[in-house]
């Protein structure tokens, strides 16, 4: 019992820290990540506002034959973010991960956002 309770805790603090980081950059929007077991979501939200400008979802996402499991989908919902993310003219972003650690999926669509055009 007492391990579950660090573990939230050390997520809660990841996701303090990360936020205060990100609050610096408040003229700047951000791209939230969510994280599911099955999917991965990713939004551009302006902070001032709170108003979300794009958002996306891996259910959105195709998958291609190619696809080897929820990494790859995962950087191909990324890269139609970054897409996504052109039309409306929006090109600098901060990450905001959430508190997840950047490993695995949220790695992988910041990875696909990157090489779809946005600047972090």
């Amino acid at each position: 019992m007492k391990s579950k309770i660090e573990k939230r805790d050390k997520g809660l603090r990841r996701k303090v820290r990360s936020k205060s980081k990100i609050k610096r950059n408040t003229n700047r929007l951000r791209l939230a990540v969510y994280r599911s077991n099955k999917h991965i979501y990713g939004q551009i939200v302006d902070s001032s506002t709170g108003i979300t400008l794009v958002g996306i979802s891996s259910k959105n996402v195709e998958s291609k034959n190619g696809d080897k499991g929820k990494i790859d989908i995962s950087f191909r919902t990324g890269e139609a973010l970054a897409k996504m993310a052109k039309e409306k003219k929006i090109s600098e972003i901060v990450f905001d991960r959430s508190g997840y650690k950047y490993h695995g999926r949220v790695k992988a669509l910041a990875e696909g956002a990157r090489k779809g055009g946005l600047k972090f």
